[in-house]
């Protein structure tokens, strides 16, 4: 009887949890998009285990990571989701993945604007990847513009894109040379599929945010 009662509950409790996300997502959502390779992924707290030596998540949250009522994220299977870190678990699925700047980031423009409304993150990075396989055409490009244009189907607008990438292309001269030239053609390439010409881009850059105006 009383495991009857519990799954009674439990089968309640995911009910009116799926009324209240489907009721707050008919509100507005201010997109933010998450791109570029591991330190967008999330590699905070993963560390090689000491007994198995393979990459492991502490779990630790920090408090400006914790999940928020008004923070989503599209899922590897396109619903709209709590937040909760990892957030790209689903998304990075080759690589551990721990803490990420998404989370944090969504969380201080919530506590500077209260009225900013809800936040709907749109998580595309890959760990270790290259910006030439971010460049129109590669599967990479084309999956970023895919989930953010199923993301503004959803009602919204794009706010923003955080774009934390280069690490890989210090290995090879020639990268580095085309760096900023394949930089401003994805930009460039990405604003105008969106159709989003004044999107707001902020890259990070070693330890400085560069917000790579209009």
């Amino acid at each position: 009887m009383g495991y009857m009662l519990s799954l009674i509950l439990l089968a309640l409790l995911a009910h009116a949890t799926s009324i209240s996300c489907q009721n707050i997502l008919e509100q507005r959502l201010n997109i933010i998009i998450l791109a570029g390779q591991s330190n967008m992924a999330g590699r905070g707290g993963v560390a090689n285990h000491s007994v198995r030596g393979i990459p492991t998540w502490d779990g630790d949250v920090p408090p400006q990571c914790q999940p928020n009522p008004w923070i989503f994220k599209l899922s590897a299977d396109m619903a709209w989701v709590e937040a909760r870190e990892p957030i790209l678990a689903d998304i990075d699925v080759k690589k551990t993945n721990g803490i990420g700047p998404g989370t944090a980031f969504a969380n201080a423009v919530l506590s500077k604007d209260p009225n900013f409304g809800l936040v709907g993150l749109v998580p595309c990075a890959i760990g270790g990847t290259h910006l030439s396989q971010w460049q129109k055409g590669g599967f990479l490009y084309e999956q970023l513009v895919k989930r953010a244009q199923m993301a503004l189907r959803s009602g919204g607008a794009y706010k923003a894109m955080l774009w934390y990438q280069g690490e890989t292309d210090t290995i090879y001269k020639q990268d580095v040379e085309l760096y900023q030239g394949r930089l401003k053609r994805f930009f460039n390439d990405l604003r105008s599929d969106l159709q989003a010409p004044r999107l707001p881009i902020f890259q990070v850059y070693k330890t400085n945010i560069l917000h790579l105006g209009h």
